[in-house]
């Protein structure tokens, strides 16, 4: 059974399908609100244990009702919680999130004790790495925390994907581009953090040639586009009726650092995060929508067999 640890934020979601986006200054009326687990770091370590890993989670929850309630749901799932703080003067953090009626979003988060997880929490943590396999990481926490949760992951051998979300409104630490062994941003953040708004191929060796190992980027209904050592290559997306995207790439983060744990190559990695994230969009909601392993592997023969579906995606 694969090993990841992944530090990261949790959030509770708030949730409003849409007729469209508000744009500024406008109000929009829509449905019933619903409300379920989010957050970058928590969506990725539920993601991976539901397709088969076992996974710690370290991160930082308020002492307020929605941590309690986030808390008591993280240990459904069964993750090792040893590490995950609770800040007694934080909020849980929150996101507030519109979904139009093509399952696009738009999102706001207020972070709460996200930002409160520090360099100590991640060192008080270091158990969790001893004969782990692969590091996951995201942007929700302060970058502090990362860059010493990368450093642990060197230390102890494990493989070190940084998720780069929420796009960075700064240059990321060269130390941290180096010691990530594989990149996966989207194409807005590959374009904010290469300072290009030049074609995928051209943002993702700007990206490796900062020191990443390799590339994982993702074009939304167009695929991925992969750079490492072994050549570049686009993997096109799977066709699904897309319903919501909050997630999605959160799935695919979770799924890509399962499938390269267990020894796959990186493309047959991606193709297979391809899927579980293609099953997370046709659900509303980030982890409700987080497919099992048997799932996926159910749509890879679905696949086999010729059958298609309507729109093709891939966060």
């Amino acid at each position: 059974m694969p090993r990841i640890v992944v530090v990261g934020s949790a959030n509770t979601d708030l949730i409003v399908k849409v007729p469209a986006i508000p744009a500024p200054g406008e109000t929009v009326l829509g449905g019933d609100m619903a409300r379920a687990p989010g957050g970058k770091g928590a969506n990725q370590a539920v993601a991976a244990a539901r397709l088969g890993a076992e996974v710690a989670f370290i991160g930082c929850l308020g002492t307020d009702d929605l941590g309690d309630a986030y808390l008591a749901h993280l240990e459904r799932e069964g993750m090792d919680l040893r590490f995950l703080r609770r800040a007694e003067d934080r909020p849980s953090g929150v996101a507030l999130i519109f979904v139009g009626p093509d399952g696009e979003n738009a999102i706001a988060v207020a972070p709460g004790a996200n930002a409160a997880l520090t360099t100590a929490d991640v060192d008080a943590a270091e158990d969790a790495f001893h004969g782990a396999d692969t590091v996951l990481l995201q942007l929700e926490v302060p970058l502090a925390a990362v860059q010493r949760a990368a450093e642990l992951g060197r230390r102890h051998g494990l493989r070190v994907i940084l998720n780069p979300a929420p796009s960075p409104t700064t240059p990321l630490p060269e130390m941290l581009l180096s010691m990530t062994d594989v990149l996966t941003p989207n194409r807005h953040e590959a374009q904010a953090l290469s300072g290009t708004a030049e074609a995928p191929a051209s943002a993702a060796k700007r990206l490796r040639g900062a020191g990443v190992g390799a590339v994982v980027m993702t074009l939304g209904p167009e695929g991925a586009w992969l750079l490492s050592q072994e050549g570049e290559r686009r993997v096109p997306g799977r066709r699904v009726p897309a319903v919501d995207a909050t997630g999605a790439g959160d799935c695919f983060n979770g799924a890509l650092a399962v499938a390269l744990s267990e020894g796959r190559s990186l493309e047959e990695a991606v193709r297979w995060a391809t899927v579980a994230a293609s099953i997370s969009v046709t659900r509303l909601g980030a982890q409700p929508s987080l497919p099992t392993r048997a799932e996926v592997e159910e749509a890879i023969q679905e696949g086999k067999t010729g059958i298609s579906r309507n729109t093709a995606y891939n966060r």
